[in-house]
Parts: structure tokens; C-alpha cells; sequence
């Protein structure tokens, strides 16, 4: 049966492989000629970048249809911009600027000086001028800009501060929890606080005067001095946006880094001394074959209209990577044909041997990414779109532009020409090629020679390995890795910090900082929104059921109960005696309720047309929301509790809202999304696994190193303050299909080895693959190396975490599989009871031909 599923799969694969490499080898300049005409054709759709860029934050870093999404429709749905402005009651985070105002030394904010610092530095923001000065372009509250509560209690006159008593965190009717921060709870009395807040908040219909203003706020406190009394971090609501494109553009100087970094690393790896035999030219035009899949994948997707996200500019490192490790396969399975034999015939059995594998492992790649597409994070979908296509056309151009190259070179090497000059050589004796003979080869095989590493394995390294002591260290070793490893994923933190969008040493993440230092004290005033127009507010059994409902939103941990919550509701109940009026009557809770709204400010809180309320709100202020966690737990304790509402005896249909909801909703979905894709990944990766490899017990052990390499990875990142957000999910999706890379190949080198022993078979397949494995590895770490430059926490994070993914898929492929796979004593027996229903060949690579041991 496994004899019959490899044949059906795997033999109709090799031959039509087989067919293609005699064809590219019989005509390598038109499958040369019709790649880089491809490239250039659709390369072309690059004169859409600019306009297919989508770094728009909310739209590539939260849930695509996120509950708060939703949630924000029904809010401006039923309550519209008012002319009358109000802070609290905006549905997105408005059009401002902000400065947060610290003590040089941490000391007290509250003194004369400090404030006269304050006040100047105000002054001058609202008298800049960029055509349209503060007070033609700010939002108005009663015809009048809206204001600072620190300023107006002071009255603008700092030695104010010295004979009032301001009460905290409420003074009268203004909340200062926002304003003031870093405050030392002595009494209800402010005496000492470490930082004061200022908001200049614009009217959001002048958009674009209002653009011009922000940047001129920014350049005018990007050059202001440091003032004598105060520290001063500043930002607006267009600068988290304006440092995420910044970030985008940064990266585009370390392409030519790593492409150098790559071409000297294929040279490296494929030099020889013979000046005939090496692979110069090849190794280079390996690298192009890789370059060229990224120009003409991403100019088809430009033209198609796909949207271009910023996390797609970290594609071509990984593109980079995998495609060199797909040449140096078929390199490896060039070199182990003979050297006599026409170009045509080599390259139809380097096809033939290396076709099959990397198909296989651009199979698992590319399934992985394309499972990354079911995440709602539109910045996953971008990237994964991209580099699965890249690695697509990185395929197609390996067997077509890069075997036309490697054929091209056969051609010189079947002339014993010199691999710089083209002039034929005398060809050398023996192993001792130079600068002038060349063309050496193995006289007993007619094949290339043995490269010195593939003797490090077999002789030293292999058998190193297999001895009891050893094994036992390395068992020993993976229970420590194991255990460090779960001990990391329990400390993993969730979410991406909007900071991290910003580079190193932004004055963006200089103010996020102060921002949680200072003010997270208070959290959100959350909004509360009846949306059922069918309740009974003028009903005191529906009333006692709102104020129940109201009751336990302001009783949870994180809501401040010493802050009433802001209800409309409880305010008309107050008015309604005190004019004499019975509001337990509808037709009086009615007449009367458009003239309350009107004079007590609250006519932004009910939708109140045609003798109908549609809908209303409340506020509850949220307080200590200092982490990650917090924000989690506090928008989950929050819905669940609108959810009890809706199931109280009088039934209270709401939600709830704050414009950073939007961002919170993606704990909600990260980890269950993340879950969901390695399962389903991991999966798929077992179904190819069985289809394509005739043994199950070596399927399992593919399975069992994708959950140990996931596992490590996951535990080591958290390790290395990599938090789990829609950045790292896209790379422990990669995880699943370098895993597979790998674990597949050594797997299957061992159960197909012809060895005896479960030593040998250890040893024999080590001695197959550790090189390839090696190459591979070091090939991929060289294509993201240098985003470890870079200053950006997505940049960085990437290298991160592909770096431990290589790193960790390495180690389990060289290390800790052949160790687990000796403790199969009885697999040996096995094997020789079962050895006619073995395939001739692999449905990875023909392992079983001992002659041809480094095409894995």
C-alpha cells in the first residue's frame, strides 16, 4: 500500500521532472531569456506601489469586522458629530495634538515655575500660525475653543497655584484623572503631582488645514529647547500613522546589505579550488533567480490591486533565504552526476533527484502562508499573500532561470573552460585544480568530489552522536529545552503595543511612555449605549433594572466606584420633582425631555426623534488598566456584563464602546486565530506528510517536531520580549513550514536507510543531510540578519523569531530526531521484514541511493 501511494504521487513526479530537466538543458537560453522577460513584464506593476500602500493602522493591525468595529457603527448611527464638542463623547480618538509636561527630576509639577513654563509653551502652540492659527481650527464647545481643566482652574496665572485647594481625581464637575497624573495619594487634596496633560483638540471637518497645522505643531516642538523647569514629550493623533510609513521606508537600505550578505554566503558555500569545477557563477545567479521572484510576484500582485502592508517589506529577506536553499539542492544533486555525460542527460537526473524535494518543501511553504490568509488581521493576509506567491515564482524560477544557468555552466564545465575567463585549461590529474588546470573528478565514480564537510559527517560527527553518553546528554539537553520552553509561553504577553509602530527613539514612543507612566491611573470612560428604542425609560421596573445593570458595571474592579457614573437618566429623575413633574408617566417623561437635554448638556446623549427615544448612553470610568492584560480582561469583564444586562428581568439590550476598543479587540482573537492556524497547518503538513513520505511512523515524527519546534519558538520568543500580536502570528505560521523542511527530510533519510543498526541508520542519514541542513539554515538566518538592525520592533521582531525558528528547526533536523530515532530498536527488524515494500525512491529525494547522499 505505502509502495502504491509513492509510486502514484511520487514516480509520475520524478519523470515529468525528469522530462523538464532534458528540455531546459537541450534549450537553456529561451527558458533564461523568457524568465528575465517575464520578470521585467511584471515587474512593471511596481509603478503601483505607491498607490496600492496600505499602512493605515486600524485597518492592517485590528480585526477585520472586530466586535468594537460594530459597535462603533451603532454609535454613530444613532449619535452624530455634534457642533457642541465634546472629548468624552467622540466615536474615533478625534484630531489633536498633545504635550505631557514631567518634572526635569520627578519632582512636583504643581509650583509657580513649573506652570509659567507650562502656560509660555502653551501660548505659543495656540499663536503658531501655518496659515490658520489654534482658535480658527479648534473644536468649540459653546463658541468657544475647548480648553485645558489644569489652565482654566488656574486661570492661566501660575501663582494661582499656591492659595487653591484642587480635589482629586474630581474638582466640581471637571475630571482630572486625564489631566493631571503621577499624582501621590495623600488626601482628596492635590498637592503634589508628577506630570500635567494639555489636549488641543481641532474640529475634524477641516481636515486638511488641519494637517498642515499638526506638522507645523510637530516642527515646532521637534526645535523647541528643553525649558528650564519641566520636561516635555509632545504627539498628535497623525503621528502614530506618519512614524508606521517612516518605518516602512527604513528598511529599504538593508535590501542591498543582504543581498551581498547572500551572494558572499552562496559563493562561500559553493567554492571550489578547482577553477573549473566551481560554482561562482552559479551560487550568483541563484541569489538573482531569488530577486527576480520577488520583482515579478509582488509586480503581479500590484497589478491585481492587492494592498501592499508594511509587514510585507520583511518578504524578500525570507524569499531570499528559502530560494538559496533550494539551490544549493540542486546543486548538490548536480554535483553527484557524472561528469561525462551530456549537459542535457545531467540536468534531467538533477531534476529528476531535486524535483521532487523542493517541491515538496515549497508544498509545505507555501500551504502555511496561504493558511495564514484565514487570520482576520489584514496585515497577516498582505504578507502571507505576497511571500506565498514569491515563493511560487521563486519555484517556477529555480527549475527554469536557474537550471537554464546551471546548464549554461555545465556547458563550460564540459569544456574545461575557466569559470572567469571562459579559456579552456589543461585539465588537472587529480584533486589538485588551480588557478590554471581545472576540471578534476572522482575516477572511480565519474563524479565530482566528495565536499571535505560531507566526510566531517559521516566520520566524526554521526558517529559522535550515537554514542550512549552522548545520547544521553542530548536527551537531557531537550528535556531543559523543553522545560524553558513551556515555562516561556506561560509568561507570554498578548497584544501589539501601539508604541511599537513607531521607530527606536521616536518622540511617539517617548510620549507613550510618559502616557503610561503618569496616566494609567484612569483608564477609559467606557460608553454604556441602550439600543433597544422599545425600552420603557418612564417604567420604574424597567429604571430599577438599568440602575441594577448600572450598579455592576460601576462595582466591577476595574470601574471606579467612587465616580458616579455620567447618566442622563439619574440627572432627569433628580429634575423631574424638583419642576414637578411625574416622569413614571410616558407622555410627561417625553414632553419634557427635549428642554432638560438642551439645559443640562446631555443632549448628545439621547436620540430623541419623532416622540421616540432611539437610542441612549452612559459613561463608567474605568480605572488601573496599566498592562496589556488589564485592557484584555477589562473589555471581556465589560461585554460579559452588558451581555448579563440582556438578561435581566427587565431585559437591557446594550453595549459598550470607547474608540480603543478597536485596538483591544485583538486579544480577543489572537490567540484563539493563532491556534486555530497551527492546527490547521500542522494538519495539512501530516496529510502531505503521509501522502508523500510511505512510512507513518516517520509522518508522526514530522508531527512531533512541528509541536516541538512550535512550542520552542513560542516559549523563547516570549523570552525575548516578543509578544504574541498579528506581527508574531504571521512567523509561527512560517514555523510550521520550515519545521516541516527539516524534520521530513531526516525522517525519512533514516527510515529508508539501507544500515542495519539504528546507529547506522542514524549515522547515514546525518551524513545525507547535515550539510544541506546546514546550508539551508545559515542561508535563511543570512536573508533576515540584517533586520536585526533595524529600528523597528516589526523589523526586529522578525529576525527574532526566524531566527529561532531556523535555529530550533536545525537543531531538532541534525540533533535531537536522529538521537530520538536509535531508541527505535526494533525498527531495524521491521525494516528488513518490510524491505520489498519499500519504494525505489523517496517522495522527497532518492535517499536510498547511497551515491547521491547530500540531494535532501
Amino acid at each position: 500500500m505505502a509502495k502504491c501511494k509513492t509510486d502514484c504521487i511520487e514516480r509520475p513526479l520524478s519523470l515529468a521532472f525528469e522530462k523538464l530537466g532534458r528540455v531546459v538543458g537541450r534549450y537553456p537560453c529561451v527558458f533564461l531569456i523568457s524568465a528575465l522577460c517575464v520578470t521585467a513584464a511584471l515587474g512593471s506593476g511596481f509603478i503601483f506601489l505607491h498607490e496600492r500602500k496600505d499602512n493605515d493602522i486600524e485597518d492592517q493591525f485590528t480585526p477585520v469586522n472586530g466586535p468594537a468595529k460594530l459597535e462603533r457603527a451603532i454609535v454613530v448611527k444613532h449619535f452624530p458629530q455634534s457642533e457642541e464638542f465634546s472629548q468624552l463623547r467622540l466615536a474615533s480618538e478625534g484630531t489633536y495634538a498633545s504635550l505631557i509636561f514631567t518634572g526635569l527630576h520627578g519632582e512636583n509639577i504643581l509650583t509657580e515655575a513649573a506652570l509659567d513654563d507650562i502656560i509660555e509653551l502653551d501660548r505659543r502652540v495656540q499663536s503658531m500660525t501655518t496659515g490658520n492659527t489654534f482658535k480658527t481650527l479648534c473644536a468649540k464647545t459653546k463658541g468657544k475653543c475647548m480648553s485645558n481643566a489644569i489652565l482654566d482652574i488656574i486661570k492661566d496665572n501660575p501663582t494661582e497655584i499656591v492659595s487653591l485647594k484642587i480635589t482629586y481625581p474630581m474638582n466640581n464637575t471637571m475630571f482630572l484623572g486625564t489631566t493631571i497624573g503621577g499624582v501621590e495619594p495623600e488626601s482628596s487634596v492635590l498637592t503634589r503631582a508628577k506630570a500635567i496633560r494639555l489636549f488641543y483638540f481641532l474640529d475634524e471637518k477641516k481636515t486638511e488645514e488641519n494637517r498642515h497645522w499638526l506638522d507645523g505643531f510637530l516642527k515646532l516642538l521637534s526645535n523647541s529647547t528643553e525649558k528650564k523647569t519641566v520636561h516635555m514629550s509632545y504627539y498628535t493623533s497623525i503621528s502614530r500613522q506618519n512614524e508606521l510609513e517612516t518605518n516602512s521606508d527604513s528598511v529599504i537600505p538593508l535590501f542591498s546589505l543582504t543581498y551581498s550578505l547572500a551572494i558572499t554566503i552562496s559563493i562561500m558555500s559553493c567554492l571550489r579550488l578547482d577553477c573549473v569545477r566551481t560554482k561562482v557563477w552559479v551560487a550568483a545567479f541563484g541569489v538573482l533567480s531569488a530577486g527576480m521572484a520577488v520583482l515579478a510576484s509582488f509586480g503581479l500582485l500590484l497589478f491585481c490591486g492587492m494592498p501592499f502592508a508594511m509587514t510585507v517589506a520583511t518578504a524578500p529577506f525570507l524569499i531570499l533565504g528559502v530560494g538559496v536553499d533550494d539551490m544549493f539542492i540542486m546543486i548538490s544533486c548536480w554535483q553527484k552526476t557524472e561528469v561525462h555525460k551530456a549537459v542535457e542527460v545531467r540536468l534531467a537526473e538533477t531534476y529528476k533527484e531535486a524535483g521532487v524535494s523542493i517541491t515538496i518543501t515549497t508544498l509545505t511553504d507555501v500551504l502555511a502562508f496561504y493558511i495564514g490568509l484565514m487570520t482576520p488581521f489584514r496585515s497577516v493576509q498582505s504578507f502571507c499573500m505576497y511571500t506565498s506567491t514569491a515563493l511560487l515564482f521563486c519555484y517556477i524560477f529555480n527549475i527554469t532561470f536557474f537550471g537554464a544557468c546551471l546548464a549554461l555552466n555545465g556547458r563550460r564545465e564540459k569544456g574545461n573552460r575557466h569559470w572567469l575567463t571562459c579559456m579552456k585549461v589543461p585539465e588537472a590529474t587529480g584533486d589538485d585544480g588551480g588557478c590554471c588546470v581545472g576540471g578534476a573528478y572522482d575516477k572511480n565514480t565519474d563524479k565530482e568530489f566528495e565536499m571535505p564537510i560531507d566526510s566531517f559527517f559521516k566520520n566524526y560527527y554521526g558517529p559522535f552522536l550515537t554514542i550512549v553518553w552522548v545520547k544521553a546528554l542530548v536527551c537531557l539537553i531537550y528535556a531543559g529545552y523543553l522545560a524553558v520552553s513551556i515555562y516561556g509561553c506561560f509568561q507570554m504577553q498578548e497584544g501589539l503595543d501601539l508604541k511599537h509602530l513607531a521607530a527606536d527613539g521616536s518622540y511617539v514612543g517617548s510620549y507613550y511612555d510618559k502616557e503610561d507612566e503618569f496616566f494609567s491611573a484612569f483608564g477609559p470612560n467606557v460608553m454604556l449605549v441602550i439600543k433597544d428604542e422599545h425600552f420603557q425609560y418612564w417604567n420604574p421596573t424597567a429604571r430599577e433594572n438599568l440602575d441594577l445593570c448600572l450598579e455592576t458595571f460601576k462595582n466591577l474592579t476595574m470601574a471606579n466606584s467612587s465616580i458616579l457614573p455620567i447618566s442622563w437618566l439619574s440627572e432627569y429623575m433628580k429634575f423631574g420633582p424638583n419642576a414637578g413633574l411625574n416622569l413614571n408617566i410616558e407622555t410627561q417623561f417625553k414632553s419634557h425631555l427635549t428642554a432638560f437635554l438642551n439645559l443640562s448638556g446631555f443632549s448628545q446623549d439621547v436620540n430623541f426623534t419623532n416622540n421616540q427615544i432611539h437610542a441612549s448612553r452612559m459613561f463608567v470610568q474605568t480605572v488601573n488598566i496599566r498592562t496589556a492584560i488589564d485592557e484584555k480582561n477589562m473589555l471581556d469583564v465589560f461585554r460579559e456584563t452588558a451581555e448579563q444586562c440582556g438578561k435581566l428581568q427587565t431585559p437591557v439590550d446594550l453595549i459598550v464602546y470607547h474608540p480603543a476598543f478597536i485596538y483591544f479587540d485583538q486579544y480577543a482573537v489572537i490567540v484563539t486565530n493563532t491556534i486555530q492556524n497551527i492546527v490547521v497547518a500542522t494538519c495539512v503538513m501530516l496529510v502531505i506528510s503521509l501522502l508523500l513520505i510511505p512510512n507513518p511512523l516517520c509522518s508522526l515524527w514530522v508531527t512531533f517536531a512541528i509541536a516541538s519546534v512550535i512550542v520552542g519558538v513560542a516559549g523563547f520568543m516570549a523570552l525575548w520580549d516578543v509578544s504574541l500580536d498579528s506581527v508574531s502570528m504571521i512567523n509561527l505560521v512560517i514555523c510550521i513550514g520550515f519545521s516541516v523542511d527539516f524534520s521530513a527530510h531526516i525522517c525519512y533519510a533514516f527510515v529508508s536507510s539501507e544500515k542495519s543498526s539504528a546507529n547506522e541508520k542514524a549515522v547515514d542519514a546525518v551524513t545525507k543531510l547535515g550539510y544541506p541542513i546546514i546550508q539551508g539554515a545559515v542561508s535563511t538566518i543570512a536573508g533576515v540578519v540584517v533586520l536585526a538592525a533595524a529600528k523597528s520592533y516589526i523589523f526586529r521582531t522578525f529576525f527574532k523569531i526566524m531566527f529561532l525558528v531556523i535555529l530550533f528547526g536545525a537543531v531538532h533536523g541534525i540533533v535531537f530526531i536522529p538521537v530520538f530515532l536509535t531508541f527505535l530498536s526494533t525498527f531495524s527488524n521491521r525494516h528488513e521484514r518490510n524491505k520489498e515494500n519499500l519504494p525505489e525512491r523517496s517522495g522527497m529525494i532518492a535517499f536510498t541511493e547511497s551515491a547521491d547522499p547530500d540531494c535532501c
